[in-house]
């Protein structure tokens, strides 16, 4: 179990905190708190990962998740929903690994995409201290976490979204990637808002949606979105379908009140239409959650994520 918090200089692996558990039906060892990059801002937590690698290992080398929740781009703690999926990937073979980004108040828009191909680049220049297979790296997170991994997945590519945090030399690509309930095109959100958003704008507390100058968005952009149509291109990850995009799984539920089901339409749409390997899961009713995944009767389920992930991984 977890007995404190260490931190190790980036590049290395000098002082983790490790722990053996069991929370499936297989042991795993745990790094806590690992730094893939300075701390910047000093003091906070965006730069950090949490690597969960199953127990005993033999000699085959360990595919990777790699997951990052949500927050609505607010916060620096998204390594922490790792520890709830973890059980799920390592008992099946896995390793996983949750990683932090910076949050908007920190950082604006690329950062989080800088943030999260510089933990890919960490984890692959590292793989084969931990045992992980730097060709099979899977990427998923809900939410904002969602749109981190579909941005990471479709912009292996780019240059000007790799920055220059962390480690430079290994690649920023992955395999696969998952997402759950992430925003694409901000500009056409508000547009299908359920109940034209008042369950949104009740738990911001603020009198607008996506437009807004305090949405996540905006707060993301440095500015109110309809203000930076460019930035909200750039920030798009349809922007960066092409056929050579990695396979992707998307679920979304129809009743989500934040952010609305259509924005992972726009990105199944283009993916199919780039001849790109996509899978969506259109669930009824659901809103701004993925609980239903815990039901293994339930379709789709954990268990649909891990066959799509390790089927993926095998290409």
């Amino acid at each position: 179990m977890r007995t404190g918090t260490a931190r190790s200089t980036p590049g290395t692996l000098t002082d983790p905190v490790r722990a053996v558990k069991v929370r499936g039906t297989v042991a795993m060892t745990t790094l806590l708190d690992v730094e893939y990059a300075p701390a910047e801002p000093a003091g906070s937590a965006g730069h950090l990962l949490d690597l969960y690698l199953p127990e005993p290992r033999g000699q085959t080398l360990l595919p990777l998740v790699i997951w990052s929740s949500g927050s609505g781009f607010m916060a620096d703690n998204g390594k922490h929903g790792a520890a709830a999926i973890a059980p799920r990937f390592t008992d099946a073979g896995f390793a996983v690994a949750g990683v932090s980004v910076r949050g908007s108040g920190q950082a604006l828009f690329p950062a989080q995409v800088h943030d999260g191909k510089a933990a890919i680049r960490w984890l692959r220049q590292h793989a084969g201290e931990h045992g992980l297979d730097p060709d099979r790296f899977a990427i998923m997170g809900n939410s904002s976490g969602g749109w981190l991994a579909s941005m990471a997945a479709l912009t292996a590519d780019v240059a000007d979204l790799e920055g220059a945090v962390g480690i430079q030399g290994p690649s920023s690509r992955v395999q696969a990637a998952v997402d759950l309930y992430g925003p694409t095109d901000f500009l056409q959100m508000d547009a299908h808002m359920p109940d034209g958003g008042k369950a949104f704008q009740a738990f911001l507390g603020i009198d607008g949606n996506h437009a807004h100058p305090l949405s996540p968005e905006s707060r993301l952009l440095g500015a109110p979105i309809e203000t930076v149509p460019e930035e909200c291109a750039r920030a798009n990850p349809v922007t960066y379908v092409t056929p050579s995009a990695p396979p992707m799984l998307v679920v979304h539920g129809t009743a989500d009140p934040f952010v609305p089901h259509h924005q992972s339409e726009l990105l199944v749409a283009a993916l199919r239409e780039a001849g790109a390997q996509v899978e969506f899961y259109s669930v009824e009713g659901a809103g701004h959650e993925h609980s239903y995944l815990d039901d293994p009767s339930h379709e789709p389920s954990w268990q649909t994520v891990e066959r799509f992930v390790r089927t993926a991984l095998s290409r």
